[in-house]
């Protein structure tokens, strides 16, 4: 893996937005705010600053869990490289990995059907994506990755489906045509999506219970608020009478 530029948490926070936007929580307020997502000005700091309650509407749980000092850097995935790639060491991935999270070892297990029962409705929509992805290869975009350097192993953050869809059609296309974006952090390993263990997992269920409600994914907080008349254009109003 190699670094190529640093980018902005805005950046990674408008790219995840980008493929969540089309989930059932984006419903009813998905024409008010599509612009915001497809055609993100991150110069914006409100623009910013919707996304970011946007994206926690559904993955506040999963944005808050990395540590502060988390820095984005675009980087340069080899075919070489996916052996360091892992996915979600987790939910259904545990019925296709056996224990291996290597996103190459799932790939291989799914090409030869060696998983678990309960695992073929994720093989389904890995298997769907894949042909997508034989008929157009422009559909990828971006994946996020997490990782504590970038010589040591990296957590596929979003983008697990598409990343082993892809790869059971070529690993060429995933050093070619996605966009990479990777969070470093020395700390990442306090980070349960990074590292599984009893202590992140703890701080990951008191994290979700305080935030029960959680007032970061509340839209409606950053938009202009609609000012009231005031009292003298109130009086002369009512003073005025009905218009004839």
């Amino acid at each position: 893996m190699r670094k190529l530029f640093a980018v902005s948490e805005a950046e990674a926070i408008a790219e995840f937005l980008k493929n969540e936007s089309h989930e059932p929580e984006y419903n009813k307020d998905r024409d008010q705010f599509e612009s915001y997502v497809l055609k993100p000005d991150l110069s914006n700091a409100q623009e910013n600053a919707i996304r970011r309650a946007l994206l926690y509407r559904r993955r506040g749980h999963m944005w808050r869990e990395l540590p502060r000092d988390t820095q984005w850097w675009r980087v340069k995935i080899e075919p070489s490289d996916l052996r360091n790639v892992h996915v979600f060491p987790r939910a259904h991935w545990r019925k296709i990995s056996n224990g291996s999270y290597s996103i190459g070892d799932v790939v291989d297990r799914i090409r030869q059907r060696r998983y678990q029962d309960g695992g073929d409705q994720v093989i389904a929509k890995i298997q769907q994506l894949r042909y997508r992805f034989q008929a157009d290869r422009s559909i990828p975009g971006t994946v996020l990755l997490i990782g504590k350097d970038e010589t040591q192993p990296v957590t596929i953050l979003e983008g697990n489906h598409r990343l082993a869809a892809a790869m059971l059609v070529s690993p060429l296309i995933v050093s070619g045509t996605f966009n990479m974006l990777c969070g470093f952090s020395p700390r990442m390993d306090e980070c349960c999506w990074y590292q599984t263990n009893l202590r992140n997992l703890w701080s990951y269920a008191c994290n979700r219970l305080m935030n029960i409600y959680d007032r970061e994914a509340d839209v409606k907080r950053l938009l202009p608020k609609k000012e009231k008349p005031g009292l003298a254009e109130a009086l002369a109003k009512n003073l005025s009478g009905p218009q004839t």
